[in-house]
């Protein structure tokens, strides 16, 4: 061999070698890039996170006859339904003697009147009362002894409890700050208040709703089926997580340090023996080993995300591995959106068929990439949970439900940023717990309130939410 093929050969030698150290660069980057781009769509990312959407696809309309804003034609119309008579405070009637036309005087018609009802608020929407409890003398213990007040007057002292429910009211339904509570007592009730004063009314009605929270709390471990998410909550600067319990009859939400399992435990227990619905978050699947009486659901909107990410992908292989198993899980929720037209049997059986053609696709001609052993080993470690709703009717397929409930805390956390004490933290816990249960249940939050604060003060047990309305 010549000096020059020599040289020939070591360069195609090291060009190759460059170029197989080029293509495991680009197969990094690729992967790397593919991380980037996910989104709320192909991951468990929160929809927040999408930086930038993408742009909307444009209407499949007409160019010449664009479709119009508003209610569409054969949309069905909606009306208010007028008060009914007892709700009225008092009644105007407006008639005509003459033709505004032509002058003519006008008889009666035997026509219903037009009308018009019309909501309006006073201009001074308080009543403001002086209780007096006058002194008397008695001479056999010579001291003077004033008339006692009533329990809602001597514990709510400036604010009665209809005005001290309505500031809970906007500090925890309409996420209102102190500031602006404080604008809107001035200019529309007509009474200066401090924030100081404003954090005593709240730490009122935050006593008044611990017996409720307390009772719920204690109910958890009892409840067949919750599904569970958490979230971040900012306190003071310091990273806490807001954990959220979604049973049938109620919500709970608690604020804690960790995320972790330990959670779990000291609000379920270790022997809890319902169903959990959660996703595939590591604390959960810790909890499966503490506690091997529990049965769990995870996500499958989750799993359906993690395999349209795989989708994706630059890898060919993997690209197909994603696709076979995402058209599996479209097929089952095919079956799932089908349960009205099939017999409880027929329904069964094709969920089951469902289940396992998922479960075949996900362990057959698995690629040997990172991501598609990874999802493999999931299924074949924790493939049943993600089936446990076939056989537990009291569990959802997906975690909606408690991502449902925690969307309220999310858009709470963004407006006020958070508490800065264990008290604020107790407040949190205690209103989004019974504005999330009593939205969930049909019950009038203010209402229930109102009549919380009212038990607390005269000392007698308040409304409970852990009865059965239906």
């Amino acid at each position: 061999m010549t000096e020059r093929e020599i040289e020939r050969e070591h360069l195609v030698t090291t060009l190759i070698e460059e170029n197989h150290r080029l293509k495991e660069r680009i197969t990094q980057l690729e992967r790397e890039l593919a991380k980037a781009r996910k989104n709320s769509a192909t991951s468990s990312k929160p929809p927040s996170s999408d930086l930038v959407k993408p742009p909307k696809k444009p209407h499949k309309t007409d160019v010449e006859t664009p479709q119009k804003i508003g209610g569409q034609p054969g949309h069905p119309k909606h009306e208010r339904v007028a008060f009914p008579t007892e709700r009225l405070d008092r009644t105007v009637e407006y008639t005509l003697t003459m033709c505004p036309h032509c002058g003519t005087p006008l008889e009666d018609a035997e026509e219903a009147p037009r009308v018009i009802q019309q909501v309006e608020i006073r201009d001074v929407p308080i009543r403001i009362d002086a209780h007096r409890g006058h002194a008397s003398w008695c001479p056999s213990c010579r001291a003077i002894h004033y008339a006692p007040f009533p329990a809602t007057v001597e514990a709510g002292g400036l604010f009665g409890p209809r005005l001290t429910t309505l500031v809970a009211y906007m500090k925890g339904v309409c996420h209102a700050s102190f500031s602006t509570i404080r604008k809107f007592l001035r200019d529309i009730v007509g009474v200066r208040v401090s924030r100081g004063y404003l954090r005593k009314l709240i730490a009122k009605m935050s006593d008044a709703l611990e017996p409720t929270f307390e009772a719920l709390l204690a109910a958890l471990p009892d409840q067949p089926a919750i599904h569970i998410d958490e979230t971040g909550h900012k306190d003071n600067g310091d990273r806490f997580w807001t954990w959220c319990f979604h049973a049938d009859l109620y919500t709970l939400f608690r604020i804690d340090p960790s995320r972790g399992s330990q959670v779990l435990l000291e609000v379920l227990g270790a022997e809890f023996t319902g169903v959990i619905g959660c996703d595939y978050f590591s604390a959960y699947r810790k909890y499966m080993r503490l506690n091997t009486s529990v049965a769990v659901q995870f996500c499958l909107a989750h799993l359906i995300r993690d395999v349209k990410y795989l989708t994706t992908l630059r890898d060919a292989p993997t690209q197909a591995y994603g696709e076979r198993l995402r058209q599996a899980l479209k097929a089952l929720f095919e079956v799932i959106h089908r349960r009205d037209d099939l017999t409880p049997p027929a329904f069964q059986q094709a969920l089951e068929h469902a289940r396992n053609q998922v479960v075949a696709e996900a362990s057959q001609q698995v690629p040997q990439t990172n991501d598609a052993q990874n999802l493999a080993t999931r299924f074949e470690k924790h493939g049943a949970q993600y089936f446990q709703f076939i056989t537990t009717p009291d569990i959802e397929p997906t975690n909606n439900l408690a991502e449902q409930a925690i969307r309220f805390v999310v858009i709470d956390r963004r407006i006020t940023q958070g508490t800065r004490s264990a008290s604020g933290r107790q407040w949190c816990e205690r209103i989004w717990t019974v504005i999330a249960t009593c939205t969930q249940r049909g019950i009038d939050i203010f209402e229930f309130l109102h009549q919380s604060l009212l038990a607390h003060w005269n000392l007698m047990p308040g409304p409970s939410l852990l009865q059965d309305s239906g």
